[in-house]
């Protein structure tokens, strides 16, 4: 039998071409599925070359068309988001929107963190950001309206314990995120950051972890973040900018562990 090819339609996402760092799995590989259903076009940015380079071709060939290409993307390398961005504008003609994505987790406290873990999980989590952020805007600001999704976490909405390189990392993309929708806005570039709880990701697997201390009592699955990602990315938050939103099953809304009597 013949495969079959699901063409792409018309979507929330028609038209518009999107860079993603981290993309060759977990969250990043579900948003870049959801882009290209939405008739979004996908640059998968990784540093997973196999990965990436499959989850181009399934995606290519489930809509029957290019709508994927993979691009070698280290976000701690500034020529590395050169090039990809580059990329976007030889092969899909233009850029309309980045989701900073990669990141790192990384566990001590102040005292016990090493002075590698803190200078690797700033470069990844925070640095790449910048860097991302800064190679696209000449390319975003081409468009009267146009998308930065920094994906930062809970840990960047409150504190966490023994997490001390990663809650200031992810603290940090939120303070990069606001400043920026300040320093943008006139250019029709709208920056938001995604604080996600706990999601079932490759990056997760194995990790001990309690869930009662989230009220609806369990992890995401990634595809229900990247709905999230879609509507920031699409023309219908054309007026949100600046916003920190958290996808958290409610964990930041207060102590869901404290007893009742």
């Amino acid at each position: 039998m013949a495969k079959q090819h699901r063409q792409s339609t018309p979507g929330r996402l028609a038209g518009k071409v999107i860079l993603i760092s981290g993309a060759a799995s977990g969250m990043g590989a579900e948003h870049a599925r959801s882009i290209c259903h939405e008739g979004g076009r996908v640059v998968i940015g990784d540093i997973a070359h196999e990965a990436g380079r499959a989850l181009a071709e399934e995606l290519n060939d489930a809509h029957g068309e290019t709508v994927a290409r993979y691009a070698e993307l280290d976000v701690t390398v500034f020529d590395d988001w050169l090039r990809a961005v580059e990329g976007a504008r030889v092969h899909f003609g233009a850029l309309h929107g980045l989701v900073n994505n990669a990141g790192i987790g990384s566990r001590g406290s102040v005292e016990e963190a090493t002075l590698e873990d803190w200078k690797r999980t700033i470069d990844i989590n925070l640095t790449g950001n910048f860097y991302g952020m800064k190679a696209a805007v000449p390319a975003l600001k081409e468009h009267a309206t146009s998308s930065i999704v920094n994906v930062s976490s809970i840990a960047g909405l409150t504190g966490f314990k023994n997490r001390a390189s990663y809650s200031a990392s992810k603290w940090g993309v939120q303070g990069l995120t606001k400043t920026s929708a300040l320093d943008l806005g006139d250019m029709g570039i709208r920056v938001n950051s995604i604080h996600p709880g706990s999601v079932n990701t490759p990056m997760t697997v194995g990790l001990k972890r309690g869930f009662g201390q989230i009220p609806v009592g369990r992890a995401a699955e990634t595809n229900e973040v990247s709905p999230l990602v879609i509507y920031l990315l699409s023309d219908e938050s054309r007026f949100v900018s600046g916003a920190s939103i958290s996808i958290d099953g409610g964990e930041t809304a207060g102590n869901n562990l404290r007893p009742f009597n």
